[in-house]
C-alpha cells in the first residue's frame, strides 16, 4: 500500500486517503497493538449495533512498521467546517448534530465497555486534586443513573462530516454504554475548551428541548466528565476543567 494523500496530521495519527479507504497510520511504531486492536474491536461493535451513520471498517494492518486501521473514506465537509464557513446557519447545523446524537444515544450494545467504569478509572488516576475531592465525585458519579445506550465519546463538529450521500459520524474510538447526559456533558465541554460556549449553550439547550432532558441534569455530570477529562494532562485546559470541578451548584 502507498499512502501519498495525506487529508490529516494529528498528535498520534496520519490520515491517508487511498484506494478508496481513510488509512489511519500510528506514528509511534512502539504503539501497544492492544490500543490499536481495541479501536477496531469497538469500531466494529457500534457496526454491530446496526447505526447507518458509520463507516466501514476495513482492515488492520501493519505498513512500514507502523500499525493502521483503515475504514471506508467519506468525501465531504466536517460540521465544524459548516460553522465555520457558514456562521449564519448555525442554529441549523447544531440542530443536525442534536438529531444526530440523540439517534446514536438511541441504540444499543452490550458488548461495549461501560461509560461509568470508564470515569472511575480515570478519576482514581488523578494526582491533580486531593482526596476529598476524589471521593465527592466519586461519589457522585455512583449515584447517577444506570444507562445502557450508546454513547459516542467524543460527539463534536469535527467529527461529523457531511456528505452529498448523506451525514456520517467518525472517530468511535471512545463510544461505551452509559448515560446520554454524560455524553451531553462530554460534548457541551468540548465546546468551551475550543472557545465556542456559545454554540455549548445552543447545543446543550436545543438537545434538551428535543429530549426533553432536563439542562440540570446534564449540568449535574459536568464535574465528573470534566475531572476524567484532566487524565489527559492538556494544560491549555486545565485551569477551565478545576473550574467545572469546583462548580456545585446550578440554576
Amino acid at each position: 500500500m502507498e499512502l501519498k494523500k495525506l487529508i490529516s496530521d494529528g498528535d498520534k495519527v496520519q490520515v491517508y486517503e487511498c484506494d478508496g479507504n481513510a488509512v489511519k497510520v500510528f506514528k509511534d511504531p512502539h504503539e501497544p497493538k492492544s490500543v490499536i486492536l481495541y479501536e477496531a474491536l469497538t469500531h466494529t461493535r457500534v457496526e454491530e449495533t446496526g447505526y447507518p451513520r458509520i463507516p466501514t471498517l476495513q482492515e488492520v494492518r501493519n505498513i512500514d512498521g507502523k500499525w493502521a486501521v483503515s475504514y471506508q473514506f467519506i468525501k465531504g465537509k466536517t460540521l465544524a467546517d459548516l460553522l465555520r464557513d457558514e456562521p449564519e446557519k448555525a442554529d441549523e447545523h447544531l440542530s443536525l448534530m442534536a438529531d444526530l446524537q440523540i439517534e446514536i444515544n438511541s441504540c444499543r450494545s452490550a458488548k461495549l465497555s461501560r461509560l461509568k467504569d470508564y470515569l472511575k478509572r480515570s478519576i482514581d488516576t488523578l494526582d491533580v486534586i486531593d482526596d476529598v475531592k476524589k471521593y465527592e465525585l466519586l461519589t457522585k458519579l455512583e449515584a447517577m443513573p444506570k444507562h445502557v445506550k450508546l454513547c459516542h465519546g467524543d460527539f463534536t463538529p469535527e467529527n461529523i462530516i457531511v456528505s452529498d450521500d448523506g451525514v456520517y459520524v467518525v472517530d468511535w474510538l471512545k463510544a461505551k454504554q452509559g448515560n446520554a447526559s454524560a455524553d451531553i456533558a462530554k460534548t457541551y465541554l468540548r465546546f468551551c475548551l475550543s472557545h465556542r460556549t456559545e454554540y455549548a449553550e445552543k447545543y446543550l439547550k436545543l438537545y434538551c428541548s428535543k429530549t426533553g432532558t432536563s439542562v440540570k441534569y446534564v449540568h449535574d455530570w459536568l464535574p465528573i466528565i470534566a475531572a476524567a477529562q484532566l487524565k489527559f494532562k492538556r494544560p491549555e485546559e486545565r485551569e477551565l476543567l478545576l473550574t467545572w470541578i469546583d462548580v456545585a451548584d446550578y440554576n
